[in-house]
């Protein structure tokens, strides 16, 4: 992996003669701004969605976040095909386009009031974010010294999490600031006026998705005309060293096999952490006007995580003993939710964000470790595997009818163990010591 990515660099070099690479890093950072905002702004619109659209059950609203991160699963491979079409840099302008169309869609599914068209959108978004995750994550690497990219991964991951506490913040202050007494006056209205006050309801979403589509649109402009330069990889797994010569596929690397496992589980909790903690604060009474701000605590917590990541790795700690220390975190965490009750239970699950927030450059080299000329399939099943945030909330939904919101977080417990079986164990499974 490190020579591949040493022969991006050189290709790089060729193509930037030294220019200096904070404009290209601005925009990569503008990105991952786009990234965040996107993404958790799904905290938000369950419980928005849930009311404006009249669903019957949480496990029914959580299809929200089934319908985003499922695209990563169904478009991974064909992103890769992409790209070698388009190039990165065509790449993720198309990327930001489609995120356009899903936006646009939301206009409609808005004045309709459906939830099946939300979801189409909320899909139609997670594919265009699936192309432009899987062409913009390299630029992290390459734009700079490779033994500084940790750093950055970090910058970045700092700038997606601002974007997603900023995100909670605004949608939920235009669509659910007055959501408890709104719920309670439902109750009591007749039919027609019923009707009228939930399409108004659903009509708060039309203008913010009317400026999120244009400026996806102006960004995909924005990055075909900057100096970003693209990345030409062509030829470059023939270059990298191959000691699996003896290898036929990339499911013969049990280390990468559990490392998937690992990566779906770990995106599951993260997405648990942030998407169902509203309906969770909720559900213990809590008004809905205050418990839409507990995803933007989930975030702050990973915040918190970032930065002493940047601090601490690897000056202090390794990332598999921050994947250890994280995971053990994660259970203890897990543990107190349950125990407790009320804001103390609540918050333990926002501090599932600190938890949370070294798990993923952590388990991805420890699972695409050693490789070789497989690394890219390897790399195109663990995106794949962003999949658990589309399985594991719809689980704890269920869960959650079956006992109540509370108990239903025991799910956490095998997924943060298993964690830490792969951070203790399962990453050198099947790899010569």
């Amino acid at each position: 992996m490190s020579t591949t990515i040493e022969l991006q660099q050189d290709v790089l070099k060729n193509t930037t003669a030294k220019k200096t690479q904070l404009g290209p890093l601005l925009i990569i950072g503008a990105l991952f701004f786009i990234f965040g905002f996107i993404t958790w702004v799904n905290g938000t619109l369950i419980p928005y969605l849930k009311i404006a659209c009249q669903l019957q059950s949480d496990v029914q609203s959580y299809l929200v976040a089934t319908a985003f991160f499922i695209a990563y699963t169904v478009m991974a491979v064909p992103s890769s095909l992409v790209l070698r079409k388009t190039g990165y840099k065509k790449g993720m302008a198309l990327g930001l386009l489609v995120m356009a169309l899903g936006a646009a869609i939301f206009i409609p599914a808005a004045k309709a009031r459906s939830f099946d068209l939300f979801l189409v959108g909320l899909f139609i978004i997670g594919t265009g974010l699936a192309l432009l995750q899987t062409a913009s994550n390299p630029y992290v690497a390459i734009l700079g010294p490779h033994e500084s990219a940790a750093t950055r991964i970090s910058i970045m991951g700092i700038c997606n999490k601002v974007a997603g506490i900023l995100a909670g913040l605004i949608f939920g202050y235009i669509a659910l600031s007055d959501a408890d007494g709104l719920e309670k006056k439902l109750l009591q209205m007749d039919a027609a006026t019923r009707e009228a006050t939930l399409s108004e309801l659903a009509g708060r979403v039309i203008n913010p998705y009317i400026i999120i589509t244009i400026a996806l649109v102006i960004l995909a402009v924005a990055v075909l005309r900057s100096s970003l330069p693209d990345i030409n990889d062509d030829g470059a797994d023939a270059a990298v060293p191959d000691h699996n010569t003896g290898k036929t596929s990339v499911f013969q690397f049990p280390h990468l096999v559990l490392g998937v496992i690992t990566l779906f589980l770990y995106v599951g909790v993260e997405v648990m952490a942030g998407d169902t903690i509203i309906n969770y604060g909720k559900s213990l009474g809590i008004p809905l006007s205050n418990a839409r701000f507990f995803t933007q605590g989930t975030l702050a917590c990973m915040l918190v995580g970032y930065v002493i990541g940047i601090v601490a790795i690897p000056r202090y700690l390794s990332q598999q003993k921050a994947l250890q220390y994280c995971s053990i975190a994660g259970v203890a965490f897990a543990v107190l939710a349950i125990v407790t009750q009320g804001y103390l239970s609540v918050a333990f699950i926002a501090l599932l964000g600190l938890a949370n927030s070294l798990m993923w450059p952590a388990i991805f080299p420890l699972a695409i470790h050693g490789l070789g000329r497989f690394t890219k399939t390897g790399s195109a099943l663990l995106i794949m595997a962003i999949a658990g945030g589309a399985v594991l909330p719809l689980l704890y939904g269920k869960l959650a009818e079956v006992w109540d919101t509370r108990h239903a977080y025991v799910l956490l417990l095998p997924c943060y163990l298993f964690i830490l079986f792969y951070a203790v164990k399962g990453y050198k499974a099947g790899l010569r010591q």
